[in-house]
């Protein structure tokens, strides 16, 4: 057997279609019930909790329990990366599952990744970043520069908190349906945690997708500088 990590047993594990709706349905950050995820997955709930007791023993998803119910949700951020930079290849190159209707166009334009903005707003919000200074890219890793830890502070991000996250800081995501990248880590969630506080967005229908109420555009459009 050849050394370094078992790359096998985690595409397996991610690699079945049931497990993979599953782990989609968890990419908005949340928990959820075993029978919630058994309708996500389109199988019986027997057949759910034998997909979740592999996910859970192989590390991808946590379990926590509350009183008669357990909730399921991804092991971490990095779990959700790779989900994400899957979802980016298979939809650059595999075949492509079509789902029309509106609750598409609104989840290319702003939706939950983990717990960070993703999607066109997202992306312009990262575009926006590096544009001004605000955040550095040096190959593959982000660093926020002082101009930028500055503005971030006065749209009150308190990152004396942050700086007790064991995660890093700044990180890039690559966004599936821009295929570009958006902000994740400790401030990426805080960015998002600013947009849904101030009631610029709201989960759509409870789902990951975000709706930008009319105002909330408009204040997200005047941060960027548009």
């Amino acid at each position: 057997m050849k050394e370094g990590p078992d790359l096998s047993r985690i595409a397996a594990l991610v690699g079945d279609p049931a497990r993979a709706n599953m782990l989609s349905a968890l990419l908005g950050g949340g928990a959820l019930t075993a029978s919630e995820l058994a309708l996500e997955a389109g199988v019986g709930l027997p057949t759910a909790s034998s997909h979740l007791a592999k996910l859970s023993q192989g590390g991808l998803v946590r379990v926590a329990s509350e009183g008669r119910h357990r909730y399921f949700g991804l092991a971490g951020p990095e779990v959700a990366a790779m989900l994400e930079a899957i979802a980016g290849v298979a939809a650059a190159y595999g075949p492509r599952r079509t789902r029309p209707g509106p609750r598409d166009r609104a989840m290319r334009e702003a939706r939950v990744c983990y717990d960070h903005l993703a999607g066109e707003k997202g992306v312009a919000l990262f575009d926006h970043l590096v544009r001004r200074d605000l955040v550095r890219l040096d190959g593959d890793a982000v660093a926020l520069t002082p101009q930028g830890r500055g503005w971030f502070e006065e749209l009150g991000v308190d990152f004396a908190a942050l700086g007790r996250s064991r995660r890093p800081l700044c990180r890039a995501c690559l966004d599936w349906s821009v295929r570009r990248s958006h902000l994740a880590g400790s401030l990426g969630a805080a960015a998002l945690d600013i947009v849904i506080r101030r009631g610029w967005a709201r989960r759509d229908g409870g789902g990951r997708a975000l709706a930008f109420t009319p105002p909330g555009q408009r204040a997200f459009s005047r941060l960027l500088g548009e």
